[in-house]
């Protein structure tokens, strides 16, 4: 099991929280963004650039994963690729998305990405707090327990 990274927009704290359960667990970590990113010296992290432009990053992470893969991204179109190809995505606020509830999550970012269009200000997200945080390395603990335990990929 590896563990990908959405890293351009994923918070410097979330990737703080994966750079330790990385050395933790002994789980790879690879960060894929279109522009360098820091990592720590480990042989448990890695950082991968690709070129500019649209989805690149979320294609090259689409490619490369494999089933029972964890991906960590925010982007709802990139989480539901990753379901269909039997891996996992985490919300970096801590939501695990599924099967269930995915195709919900990408008809309400349609429906606010229709609201923008038209004009209405939809607002942005809002800042990651410390609740967020603790949300998500308590999600990303329980995951990393169970897929330690029983590395088969579930559905």
């Amino acid at each position: 099991m590896k563990i990908w990274v959405d890293a351009d927009a994923c918070p410097v704290v979330i990737k703080e929280i994966l750079f330790r359960a990385a050395e933790r667990t002994r789980v790879p970590v690879t960060l894929v963004a279109n522009q360098p990113v820091r990592v720590p010296p480990s042989r448990y992290v890695r950082m991968v650039q690709v070129g500019s432009g649209f989805d690149v990053a979320d294609n090259e992470i689409v490619a490369r994963i494999e089933p029972g893969d964890l991906v960590v991204t925010a982007d709802i179109p990139l989480a539901a690729e990753v379901i269909d190809k039997g891996g996992h995505a985490l919300n970096p606020r801590g939501e695990m998305y599924s099967a269930d509830t995915i195709r919900s999550r990408l008809d309400i970012r349609d429906f606010m990405e229709t609201m923008r269009a038209s004009g209405i200000d939809t607002g942005g997200p809002a800042p990651l707090h410390q609740r967020d945080r603790q949300a998500f390395a308590n999600q990303l603990d329980r995951f990393l327990q169970q897929h330690l335990r029983d590395p088969q990929p579930s559905s």
